[in-house]
């Protein structure tokens, strides 16, 4: 038995008649019939009486007839969920990264997301930088977003947005009054920063200031810049943070941006490849809100 025979037969069921049939399938009416004879054959039972006048459903037909247009639907509805999941507009979407991403546009960008594909459901697992190449590999996740790519050549990289780097200083500091700093002025400041180890955008930052001259005086290292801020606060030193996490409003620190030579904190969507329908739509969303710039970040 195929999907044809059950076509077939629901076709002529509700039109009661093998010539009305035959045209709504586009087919002749010789083979219709040959069909659903066909099909009687292998339930071992009529489904329809025919007389020269009329065509009408026996018992066992009209069970039938519910069966079959329960499993067409289903068919139908198999089809249009693969349909979307295969166009990227069902399924799930699991997004790595580092909390301090989300101080920038990536929020945003999911609500637009979520508006364009209501169906896809959107997760999110905040990760070490260093943590996200072995989530996608792991196919844990779909996209990893951090600022430094990893050199992965297995995996694809492309800049999603650019961002600057500034200085955060505790209000009231000594350099709180200029309009621009250079990293050279850090000089002889206690240095807060993102744990080396396992930061390649802490660790590039380090080599800005050893390019600059001078080797920070680090005082203390942390997992995400939203501490880095705090301690700032704190007045325990001074720290290089991301344009979106410096902006912030707050009384008790200052944000400077950086003259001259500076590094820069651009943000860097990586996946697999290929990134698979769902994630694709994400990105195409993103060079649409942020143009398009594929490579990783600048140093």
């Amino acid at each position: 038995m195929e999907l044809r025979h059950l076509r077939y037969f629901v076709a002529v069921a509700e039109s009661l008649s093998f010539t009305a049939a035959a045209e709504r399938l586009g087919v002749s009416q010789p083979p219709l019939s040959q069909q659903i004879r066909d099909l009687e054959a292998e339930l071992g039972t009529p489904l329809l009486w025919r007389t020269s006048r009329r065509v009408a459903l026996t018992p066992a037909g009209t069970a039938f007839l519910a069966r079959a247009r329960a499993i067409l639907a289903e068919v139908e509805a198999a089809c249009a969920e693969v349909r979307a999941i295969g166009a990227g507009r069902s399924g799930t979407l699991d997004i790595g990264l580092t909390g301090s991403i989300l101080a920038g546009p990536l929020g945003r960008l999911i609500r637009l997301f979520g508006e364009r594909h209501p169906s896809v459901l959107v997760r999110l697992h905040e990760m070490a930088p260093g943590e996200q190449p072995a989530a996608l590999h792991a196919r844990r996740t779909d996209l990893g977003f951090l600022r430094r790519p990893p050199d992965d050549p297995s995996l694809r990289v492309v800049r999603a947005w650019p961002e600057a780097v500034g200085v955060a200083l505790p209000a009231g500091h000594r350099l709180a009054s200029r309009p621009a700093i250079t990293l050279a002025d850090l000089r002889d400041e206690a240095y807060l920063s993102l744990r080396l180890h396992d930061s390649r955008f802490a660790r590039d930052l380090w080599d800005a200031c050893l390019a600059a001259g001078f080797a920070p005086r680090l005082v203390q290292q942390v997992v995400e810049s939203a501490s880095l801020v705090n301690l700032v606060a704190a007045g325990l030193g001074v720290a290089l943070v991301p344009e979106s996490i410096g902006i912030v409003p707050r009384p008790d620190i200052v944000y400077r941006p950086l003259a001259g030579p500076a590094p820069v904190a651009d943000v860097c969507a990586l996946h697999r490849v290929p990134a698979g329908p769902v994630a694709e739509n994400f990105l195409a969303l993103m060079r649409s809100e942020f143009g398009r710039a594929d490579g990783p970040a600048a140093s």
